[in-house]
Parts: C-alpha cells; sequence; structure tokens
C-alpha cells in the first residue's frame, strides 16, 4: 500500500494571517509556520522578535547541550575502559567510535562552538564519571575529580578490538 502524500503545510503569503495570529503560548508549530512565511514574505515588522529571539537563543543551548552529551558518553566510556580492563566489550569501542563521529558532526556543523568545548568537558565530566561509577559498580572516588583526559586524546586515542572481553 502506497504511503499518502504528505501535505506542504508551511503558509503562503496569501493564506497568512498578519501581526500574530498564531499565539507563540497557543500553538508553537503554527506560530512557527507562521514566523517563517512573515520572514519569507520579508514582512519584518509583523515578526514576534521576542518569541523568535528567544527560540534563536534555544535552538543554540540545544547545539551546545548535543556537544556535552557527546562527550558525556565518550568519556564515561573511556573512564570505564580505563578502569576495568577485565569488563571491555566490543560494544564499549562502538559506543566510543559513535560518539566521536557524533562530536566530529556537531562541531563540524557548528563551529561556533569550539571555543566551548571546555566548558562543554566541565560541564559533561561529573555526569560521565558518575555514570562510570554507576555503571561500573565502583564508587566515584575511583574515578579522577576532573578530566584526566586531553583534547587530542579524547578525538584520537586508539581503542583496540584485540584487548576486549571474548
Amino acid at each position: 500500500m502506497a504511503e499518502p502524500a504528505l501535505k506542504d503545510t508551511r503558509l503562503s503569503e496569501d493564506a497568512m494571517p498578519s501581526g500574530r495570529g498564531a499565539r507563540y503560548e497557543e500553538d508553537f508549530y503554527s506560530w512557527l509556520l507562521e514566523q517563517a512565511g512573515i520572514l519569507r514574505a520579508r514582512r519584518f515588522e509583523d515578526l514576534d522578535l521576542d518569541h523568535v529571539a528567544e527560540e534563536l537563543e534555544g535552538l543554540s543551548k540545544s547545539e551546545f547541550a548535543k556537544l556535552r552529551s557527546a562527550l558525556r558518553v565518550l568519556v564515561m566510556h573511556m573512564l570505564k575502559w580505563d578502569q576495568q580492563p577485565e569488563h571491555r566489550t566490543a560494544s564499549w569501542i562502538f559506543s566510543i567510535r559513535e560518539q566521536r563521529r557524533r562530536l566530529s558532526d556537531i562541531l563540524a556543523e557548528n563551529p561556533g562552538l569550539k571555543p566551548r568545548v571546555g566548558e562543554a568537558m566541565t560541564k559533561a565530566y561529573p555526569d560521565a564519571r558518575d555514570w562510570a561509577s554507576e555503571e561500573t559498580h565502583l564508587p566515584p572516588d575511583e574515578f579522577p575529580p576532573e578530566c584526566p583526559y586531553e583534547w587530542d586524546e579524547i578525538l584520537e586515542r586508539p581503542f583496540e578490538f584485540d584487548s576486549v572481553k571474548r
């Protein structure tokens, strides 16, 4: 059975209400489409500028959160790898590789985040440490209080399959 065709839900200039028709608090989805239509129509005086600015700032925070998340998972696996060599598994290597790919993609798509890598690591490390502690069943003080890895090591340190549990 064929899938139904998706309808273009963007508002045309003719169909778009003027002013602030789709209220931000009442129907965010429609508000977004409306604001995009207003921008495309270059009707800047009709933009809901305060909320547009708020949402743009929110998007930047979301990209920073993606960076922190990738670092958190990556460093958690590195900590586990170093702390429990007898429990190493191939899945840890796959996770490290995946998070490195994500990190690379995030930074390639958002070069403006590069100066904030140190801040992201500082914020991600306590969670990475806690997660590593929980997953290894070791007390948190078994892990360094500060991130023990340099940036180059986070990105490039080799993890080999010949050192995993079979």
